[in-house]
């Protein structure tokens, strides 16, 4: 007779303990859930650029002088530092050599040595493209070799263009690249001849 109270005894405890490990495990499970959802996985590697084509300019670092980058599209209309932005061409930095170089990070005055100007065309309109390179303002007096990068980023990136050109002085300016864009979006006629588009003259 006490053998079978104990079983009855213990087959009265198994529900209830039954029901609490469900509990636990189903509180478990959602915590797990919400843990994933609030911290989803990194997808490490994967570049969603907002644009088509990105062109960098870029000159030694530590120069204080300063180069622009002058882009003509295929309707004449110009971007520049004093225009930044005109249809999808897009001017996303403007540097000026050692003038704003200086950051504030955590308190303390940090020197970004990194001479580079970068420019976005978000989209694929047909025509000509000119790129130019002017030598803005000099404090070294020495020439600047600077060099250009034209890479097509969408949908793989891919390298277009890439070669250094020398700045002999201040004033000057030199067509770093032009190229056109089909009406099906394709790159064509990649070339250097010459336009001026700041001096308003050949150059």
């Amino acid at each position: 007779m006490a053998v079978f109270k104990q079983r009855d005894t213990m087959s009265d405890v198994d529900p209830f303990t039954d029901l609490l490990f469900n509990a636990l495990l189903t509180f478990t499970f959602l915590f797990l859930i919400a843990l994933l959802l609030m911290n989803p996985t990194a997808k490490s590697g994967i570049i969603n650029p907002k644009a088509e084509f990105m062109l960098t300019v870029s000159w030694p670092d530590n120069s204080p002088d300063d180069i622009d980058t002058w882009v003509e599209g295929p309707k004449g209309q110009m971007i520049w530092f004093k225009r930044p932005q005109e249809g999808l061409m897009h001017l996303d930095r403007d540097d000026r050599g050692a003038v704003n170089d200086m950051q504030l990070i955590d308190g303390k005055e940090i020197i970004n040595p990194l001479n580079q100007e970068i420019v976005t065309i978000r989209g694929r309109p047909p025509g000509e493209f000119t790129v130019n390179i002017h030598y803005y303002r000099s404090q070294t007096l020495k020439a600047v070799p600077v060099t250009v990068y034209l890479a097509e980023v969408n949908p793989r990136l891919k390298v277009l263009y890439y070669a250094t050109t020398t700045l002999e002085r201040e004033g000057e300016e030199r067509t770093a690249v032009r190229f056109s864009i089909s009406p099906n979006g394709q790159i064509t006629a990649i070339n250097t001849l010459q336009k001026s588009l700041v001096l308003g003259g050949k150059i």
